[in-house]
């Protein structure tokens, strides 16, 4: 029975049904000696308080992505069928441009909040470079299928959760594709290829999207082997040229790294709440030794960078969740590297998808016009300068549309 599908849920609230019914009917009907009749009711308590955590656990999983299968929830999956050391292009001396075209199969994408993701569909990638073998989702923008549209090539933004997380949480919890749609069909954001991949590659630990010889080659599998597929398979536009990627968490840490390792691969990234150093993910593989967190930090990658790399950032997050990183980049960052930072006040939330979900079309506005896709001008991607946040909607705040300055007053 799979864990996010209908049939598990149904189960535990008939569970619970029963494990209430139980103790009202029998209590006071429990017979036999002292030890046994105590035994007897312990274990009904049990029973109850047992189905009671399943099912508060199933529909915050179910919420939020968290988990996808049982693998994932109890550490038994791997998606890693070798990780051979790959070099520092993370390459393997592969020519890439002669690998021959791969045709992927997909099929219509499922599980919770995927009921209206009409459009995503998964498909199952084995990666030819990095040795990951995983799902990938693809969600078209309206135009895709358009007459007008049929030699057109579109820009593609690469997905990616926290950890733990699902590939599908930008659809499933985000909703990242129904906000963006009537946006796009009225030319307000660019029509983008949005494109999960997989992130929990080894089980019960974060890869930190990072190349490790021997254990995983998660930067890889996200910088070279999805971003082929969806070449060969969608009509998207050459990278760096029209290439993102976004992330929130462990995922926007992923984000912003991916994007500064390698300007020949992403022109841009998208941080909500994200960190520089990755012992910010205690589980990261990437934090376990000083060399492997400074190959990592974005943050050195720009300090060490013997040319500034020609990339973009918009980072966002709250006092100790994000903003201090946003701010060292920032302040690291030389031209023709630009980074667009947004404060987010403490009254937004905290570190949850009700955070993120409002931020989700201010950073696609900012992608378009830093891809060239065109000014937006329907509404703002930075906090306007009013003098207090007095009023304003939650949404607001957690978007960046309320000011800094009256948050900082308020709290």
């Amino acid at each position: 029975m799979s864990l996010t599908g209908t049939p598990f849920l149904s189960t535990l609230i008939a569970l619970c049904v029963v494990a209430l019914a139980l103790p009202l009917a029998l209590w006071s009907r429990v017979r036999g000696p002292r030890a046994l009749r105590t035994a007897t009711r312990t274990l009904m308590l049990l029973f109850a308080q047992g189905t009671a955590v399943a099912l508060v656990f199933t529909l915050v999983n179910n919420a939020n992505n968290l988990y996808d299968n049982w693998a994932d929830l109890l550490g038994t999956g791997d998606h890693v069928q070798q990780a051979a050391d790959l070099g520092a292009d993370g390459t393997g001396d592969i020519a890439l441009k002669r690998l021959p075209t791969v045709r992927q199969t997909f099929r219509p994408a499922t599980g919770p909040g995927m009921g209206a993701a009409d459009g995503v569909r998964v498909t199952q990638l084995r990666g030819r470079v990095s040795g990951v073998n995983a799902e990938v989702y693809v969600w078209l923008p309206p135009q895709y299928d358009e007459p007008a549209y049929r030699h057109h090539r579109f820009p593609v933004v690469e997905l990616l959760p926290g950890y733990p997380g699902s590939a599908k949480a930008w659809f499933g919890s985000l909703h990242a594709h129904e906000q963006l749609e009537p946006l796009m069909r009225d030319g307000q954001v660019a029509p983008f290829i949005l494109v999960a991949p997989r992130t929990n590659l080894l089980a019960g630990v974060d890869t930190g999207c990072a190349n490790i010889p021997g254990t995983v080659n998660a930067d890889t599998w996200l910088s070279i082997d999805v971003p082929m597929m969806v070449m060969d398979n969608f009509r998207a536009e050459s990278a760096p040229r029209g290439w993102a990627v976004a992330g929130y968490s462990a995922g926007a840490h992923c984000a912003a790294r991916l994007a500064v390792a390698h300007p020949d691969r992403y022109r841009a990234a998208v941080s909500l709440s994200g960190y520089n150093d990755p012992i910010g993910e205690r589980d990261s593989l990437a934090a376990q030794t000083p060399a492997l967190r400074a190959e990592n930090d974005p943050c050195l990658l720009l300090r060490r960078a013997a040319v500034p790399p020609r990339v973009s950032l918009y980072l966002s997050g709250q006092p100790h969740d994000g903003y201090e990183a946003a701010v060292a980049l920032e302040q690291t960052a030389k031209a023709p590297t630009t980074v667009h930072v947004v404060y987010i006040p403490r009254s937004a939330g905290g570190h949850t998808m009700a955070l993120w979900r409002p931020q989700v079309i201010p950073a696609f506005r900012w992608l378009t016009e830093v891809t060239g896709r065109g000014r937006v001008t329907a509404g703002p991607a930075a906090p306007p300068r009013s003098p207090s946040t007095a009023g304003a909607m939650p949404a607001e705040l957690a978007s960046g549309t309320a000011s800094r300055a009256g948050a900082v007053r308020r709290r």
